[in-house]
């Protein structure tokens, strides 16, 4: 992918920021954003222009809820991926259960209505998706032909946010739905769990039997060239490495990629009370996702980091060389 106009909508994130880095460097990268640099959780709080990996990346304002100056950025754009959506890392209260859900259709409403009101609509629309969308699975894998869905919040909040991107009205705009795993990378969830290792806590959560479905953000950088290639493709995809782990296994090999080699267990009550002192839900870790990404490998595509350990060993080493100095 080259001398391409790509469009990140709520972009500032950890994923954002590494598609961008990814994307930047043969395309022009436009990030919109609700804050600009000034959110706390904001990748590019210290974005420059001219920063190396970001030369070609601009910010953009925007308000989903207004049809502002942001939809000339769709215009004429060849790919817009759809990130926005606010983190389910927060109680499951009734307003944060209707920010959740709100967050994700208004936002992905207005990115519709935008392509419908573009001159020259993008090419491909790629919105994000979550792998949690699948029941709680120790029993087999779950994949996009043969997964089952319990009506719980966090699948609830899936099948809304898939149903709205569903039935945005683009004709001349391919869709897909990325349904991502827990994204491993130098940053986001990486940091917590090497956070529980240097203090010596990197044992297994719960059980420790619960699946654990994850995949390397270069290959959801990946996975996104592959989809722009393939434009016969559309519908909904799993994002997730070929070889999910049970928790006990992903600590364990955490572990020994950071040179740990002892971690205290965290036991199914500890995590609930925990979570509830840190405004939390223990489900984030305690579910089972067991998901395969059956679709992608049936149309060929080859992940560049399969296996954990191999992840781990590019991963680990770039913490060492950042801001974080986890361990």
């Amino acid at each position: 992918m080259q001398n391409l106009k790509i469009v990140i909508a709520g972009g500032t994130g950890f994923i954002g920021r590494e598609l961008a880095s990814f994307f930047g460097a043969n395309n022009q990268v436009v990030i919109l954003s609700r804050s600009l640099p000034s959110a706390a959780n904001n990748g590019f709080s210290s974005f420059k222009a001219n920063d190396d990996g970001y030369k070609n990346v601009r910010l953009v304002k925007w308000n989903p809820a207004i049809q502002g100056d942001w939809i000339r950025e769709i215009d004429g754009c060849s790919l817009v991926i759809n990130l926005a959506g606010k983190s389910v890392n927060c109680r499951y209260n009734k307003s944060n259960k209707q920010e959740i859900f709100d967050s994700r259709t208004v936002t992905t409403e207005a990115i519709g209505e935008a392509i419908r009101k573009a001159t020259i609509p993008p090419k491909l629309w790629i919105n994000a998706a979550s792998a949690t969308i699948y029941r709680h699975a120790t029993d087999r894998a779950q994949d996009e032909f043969t997964g089952e869905y319990h009506n719980d919040f966090s699948v609830q909040v899936c099948k809304r946010w898939e149903g709205t991107f569903f039935n945005q009205r683009t004709p001349f705009t391919r869709k897909v739905a990325l349904r991502m795993a827990i994204t491993l990378g130098s940053g986001g969830v990486m940091v917590p769990y090497l956070n529980l290792c240097r203090f010596g806590l990197g044992g297994r959560q719960g059980s420790g039997q619960q699946m654990f479905s994850w995949v390397h953000i270069q290959d959801v950088c990946r996975v996104i060239e592959f989809m722009w290639a393939k434009n016969e493709l559309e519908g909904v995809f799993n994002v997730s490495a070929p070889n999910p782990v049970a928790n006990t296994h992903f600590m364990g090999a955490l572990r020994k990629a950071t040179g740990h080699t002892f971690g205290l267990p965290a036991y199914e009550w500890m995590l609930k009370a925990g979570a509830f002192f840190l405004g939390t839900e223990p489900e984030l870790v305690l579910k089972s996702r067991w998901v395969l990404p059956a679709k992608l490998l049936q149309q060929g595509f080859v992940f560049k980091y399969p296996m954990l350990e191999d992840a781990f060993a590019e991963i680990v080493p770039t913490f060492k060389r950042t801001q974080y100095h986890l361990f």
